[in-house]
């Protein structure tokens, strides 16, 4: 649990406008900072796992901030992720990246069905004729 100090400062430090207190850049920094203590903190109590199933909890809600903050802004994401050094941020951005790429697979540019249907022979003697060319 992070004292009342600790805490402010992260507020200062992350808020976006001058009474913030609670928006998400907020909530994902001081999640952070819970996660490092409670990391140390099972370094050196490895038995205890009432404060594992603590952290776990933590770890996934701040990965559900970091989805909404990176879907509603990216620029503040990457920002945020580059401030606290996340290694999940860069998971993250690299699961965007992959769903793009399926997407954009999934759904053919007008450029890939005409070169589609010129590449298709029209009759067989086509087809005979380029396999012997590569022979």
């Amino acid at each position: 649990m992070l004292d009342k100090k600790t805490k402010e400062k992260i507020i200062k430090k992350f808020r976006v406008h001058e009474s913030d207190t609670g928006s998400t850049q907020v909530q994902i920094a001081i999640l952070s900072e819970e996660i490092k203590q409670l990391t140390d903190h099972l370094k050196q109590h490895k038995q205890d796992n009432s404060s594992r199933r603590g952290l776990l909890k933590k770890v996934s809600e701040r990965r559900k901030f970091l989805k909404y903050l990176q879907k509603e802004s990216a620029e503040q994401f990457k920002e945020l992720a580059t401030k606290l050094k996340l290694k999940i941020a860069d998971k993250l951005i690299a699961e965007e990246e992959e769903e793009k790429l399926r997407q954009s697979r999934y759904t053919p540019t007008k450029n890939d069905e005409e070169e589609e249907v010129e590449e298709e022979p029209k009759d067989l003697s086509d087809l005979e004729e380029e396999k012997i060319d590569e022979e």
